[in-house]
């Protein structure tokens, strides 16, 4: 049996009234700007589901394999976990469209839209194209049209698609996937380490102009709401730093780099979202990158509908 990962250290304390009543254990790593790591805690080299953080190298893998988009906007919403806002559905139709493809050529399960407001709008009636990677299974669509690959079973593992895809992120992180799964959209999902994870978030963020990975970055810069939501942790975080991409993934899981700076990769072990923000934060303090977000760095508990207490950073 090869590597497992072996869990994380006290990251994240919860506390409410001035009493801590709980924590989230993870792992973090920090690489600088030659992307040699510099700080880190818990397990940092075994393997973990990068889940949709992934998602940037799979678009330069599409790209390589012929995805040609004219707006660098669907390039961002093919790197999104999209909260499915009005936006966010009529762009992922208007791409299905500009490649004479409908939403039942999506393979990924019916959903409801991730915003609250949208998802009360929807009627509740779940639908491919409200899934949130329905961005990313449309761009593997149109991909698999300029290709001349076969699209009806292109979330298969062993589809020249999927193999193209695993390359490239395998390559951006310097590493073998430890395993593959599938991922909840229903497409493959690889395991690696966050070292690996930040080493390819390192790169992307460090592309040259005109390389493919640099027109994923820039799209990504230019469109955060896309990559996420209106006021989500990615479109947040990319708003308040100039030149940092970021890409969530579920289970814990954050990346996010900043050119001339370096790249940070955080797993929160019992998968809680609200963990990640406050180490993410203190991750990029210590590049020298200062994110004024106060949502993400000490995120707030409610009590009677006023504070109480807030989720403070352990490291």
């Amino acid at each position: 049996m090869g590597k497992v990962y072996e869990g994380g250290v006290p990251l994240v304390e919860v506390e409410r009234s001035g009493f801590v009543e709980g924590g989230h254990r993870g792992s973090v790593i920090v690489l600088d700007a030659s992307g040699n790591p510099v700080a880190s805690a818990g397990d940092v080299t075994g393997p973990i589901f990068a889940r949709s953080s992934n998602k940037p190298m799979q678009a330069i893998g599409m790209l390589r394999a012929g995805l040609r988009l004219a707006d660098p906007a669907d390039l961002a919403l093919v790197t999104a976990s999209h909260y499915g806002e009005d936006f966010h559905i009529a762009r992922v139709r208007a791409l299905l469209r500009s490649g004479g493809l409908t939403e039942a050529a999506l393979r990924c399960p019916p959903d409801l839209p991730l915003d609250d407001a949208a998802k009360i709008a929807s009627g509740g009636t779940p639908q491919r194209v409200y899934m949130n990677c329905s961005g990313k299974h449309s761009g593997m669509l149109l991909t698999c049209r300029a290709a001349g690959w076969s699209a009806e079973d292109y979330v298969q593992a062993d589809h020249p698609l999927q193999q193209r895809l695993n390359e490239t992120i395998e390559e951006f992180a310097g590493e073998s996937a430890a395993a593959m799964g599938v991922d909840g959209c229903g497409a493959p999902v690889l395991a690696l380490s966050l070292t690996g994870l930040a080493t390819a978030f390192h790169r992307l963020a460090e592309g040259v102009p005109g390389s493919l990975e640099r027109s994923v970055a820039d799209a990504m810069r230019a469109y955060p709401e896309l990559v996420s939501g209106t006021n989500r942790e990615d479109a947040q975080l990319m708003r308040a730093v100039p030149g940092l991409v970021s890409k969530v993934g579920a289970e814990g899981v954050w990346a996010a780099a900043v050119p001339g700076k370096g790249a940070v990769a955080v797993k929160i072990d019992d998968g809680a979202a609200r963990a990640r923000g406050p180490i993410m934060i203190t991750a990029l303090r210590r590049l020298g990158v200062t994110a004024d977000v106060p949502t993400l760095a000490e995120p707030r508990l409610l009590g009677g509908g006023r504070p109480v207490g807030a989720l403070h950073p352990l490291w």
